[in-house]
């Protein structure tokens, strides 16, 4: 099987779905696939890879880190038919997904789909709800273009068969246990930024407003003082709410590390004690998983699919999203009760059983399924 990529992020990018499609081609070249990669340039990260084709591009309003390809699709369809693939797999509705679906259509081939991000629930973050109805329209006219749509979580799923999608097939996520675990827990973390409290709690994402940053901002600064008294905050990540979110905590004991990755990122994990993560907009929430992966429980909200990863009482708690009073409630039990180091144990032993490879093995199976029922409809017509 040859597959073609068509994405509008990809490493070095810092971001779920980025890190998840070079697992991903890291997966193809394990198991001996030949692919390509189709996507916009990157700026700063431009790929550098000799089987990643590279487009001039621009920020997707929504989402900056997404850009949005301008590129001749002639030149798309010829680079296409030099390798010949036996499918084509879109990971984007933006244009990089509509030259994917034309290239699809001019050599008569197999055509999956995987949806990655809710842009519906982004369009009330930025005020644009107007704008949903439009948006579905589009939505549901291309991922009816695909043989399968491969979405990470079934509160994704039943999310897009409220819609009327079908097709629909569970693409799970994994985490390397061995890159993040507890053993990788050191005093490092506290003695480069003079951490003496005795709890540290850590928030890993993009600091924009569709995760709900609002909420935990609430959370830091509403939180009593007697916890405070213990708590050192830690926010990895950047994005366009750094400044704001600085700002508004300025007075609160509050570490921005801006982005981490690598050992270093595995190092702070493992090197604090409880996740927050207040986004209700996720598909499925892969820092989640190196958390738990960490030895760290986790207090998510309510809504998305976060909430097919976290047991409620089990691996952290389930908080009700948007109600800061509620993340706190759950902050303050968890802190001070027995079941914090059984959580801990149980967050760690269910990141154990998420492998990466049985996850893509299972991905390309149904992509075999794919092409051969393409093949059976071809014969037979």
């Amino acid at each position: 099987m040859r597959v073609a990529l068509f994405s509008d992020t990809y490493h070095p990018q810092v971001n779920g779905v980025a890190r998840t499609l070079k697992r991903l081609t890291d997966h193809y070249e394990k198991r001996r696939i030949e692919y390509k990669v189709f996507v916009p340039d990157l700026q700063d990260h431009k790929p550098s890879y000799p089987n990643v084709h590279s487009f001039t591009s621009f920020p997707f309003f929504l989402y900056p880190e997404c850009r949005t390809a301008i590129a001749n699709p002639k030149t798309i369809v010829k680079q296409l038919k030099d390798f010949s693939p036996s499918l084509i797999h879109v990971t984007t509705p933006l244009t990089m997904g509509l030259y994917g679906i034309r290239g699809a259509k001019k050599m008569e081939i197999p055509l999956v789909a995987s949806y990655h991000t809710h842009f519906d629930m982004y369009l009330n973050y930025y005020r644009m709800m107007w704008a949903s109805p439009l948006l579905w329209k589009y939505m549901k006219w291309f991922y009816s273009q695909a043989d399968r749509i491969f979405v990470p979580s079934q509160e994704t799923k039943q999310h897009l068969a409220d819609q009327g999608f079908t097709d629909l097939s569970i693409w799970g996520r994994g985490v390397d246990c061995s890159a993040y675990t507890p053993e990788k827990r050191n005093d490092s973390l506290r003695k480069k930024y003079k951490i003496e409290k005795k709890y540290i709690l850590l928030y890993v994402g993009r600091l924009a407003p569709e995760k709900d940053l609002d909420t935990l901002e609430k959370t830091i600064k509403y939180l009593p003082q007697e916890v405070k008294d213990q708590v050192q905050w830690l926010i990895v990540g950047d994005g366009p709410m750094k400044k704001e979110l600085m700002e508004k905590t300025r007075e609160e004991d509050v570490i921005f590390t801006g982005y981490a990755t690598g050992d270093e990122l595995a190092e702070m994990y493992a090197s604090s004690d409880l996740f927050v993560f207040p986004s209700a907009s996720e598909t499925f929430g892969n820092v989640i998983l190196e958390a738990f992966a960490s030895g760290l429980p986790a207090i998510v909200a309510d809504k998305g699919g976060v909430t097919n990863i976290v047991e409620h009482n089990q691996t952290g708690r389930i908080a009700e999203a948007h109600r800061y009073q509620s993340f706190i409630h759950h902050i303050i039990e968890m802190l001070n009760e027995d079941r914090f180091t059984y959580m801990k144990r149980k967050a760690l032993q269910m990141a154990e059983k998420q492998s990466w490879d049985v996850i893509f093995d299972g991905l390309l199976k149904e992509f075999r399924e794919v092409c051969d029922s393409r093949s059976e409809n071809q014969l037979f017509g």
